[in-house]
C-alpha cells in the first residue's frame, strides 16, 4: 500500500547530529553522501557549495530559514523526501 505524505512520521532522523559551528566536521562522507543524493546532488562526500545551495533551496520550499545548515527541521525534510522516494521493493 502507498504511504501518503501525512502518513510519514516527523520524527528526527537517526543520522542527524546538531551542528556546532563547522558544519565540514560533524557528518561522515557517507551521510553527506546520501543526503546529496535525496537532493539530486553531485556525491563529493563533502558539504560543498553546491550542497549548502541545494539545502538552501530545500529549506526555502519548506519554510525553514535558508540558512544552509542542517537544523533539525531540515534534517526531517530530508528524511521526508528519502522516505517518501526511496524506492520501495
Amino acid at each position: 500500500m502507498d504511504h501518503l505524505s501525512h502518513d510519514i512520521p516527523d520524527s528526527v532522523p537517526a543520522w542527524y547530529k546538531q551542528q556546532p559551528n563547522s558544519p565540514f566536521n560533524v557528518y561522515d562522507s557517507e551521510t553527506i553522501k546520501d543526503i546529496q543524493r535525496t537532493l539530486s546532488c553531485p556525491e563529493t562526500g563533502e558539504l560543498d557549495a553546491t550542497t549548502v545551495n541545494h539545502i538552501k533551496g530545500l529549506q526555502y520550499a519548506m519554510s525553514i530559514p535558508a540558512t544552509g545548515r542542517i537544523d533539525e527541521a531540515t534534517a526531517v525534510s530530508i528524511q521526508r523526501l528519502r522516505d517518501r522516494y526511496a524506492v520501495r521493493q
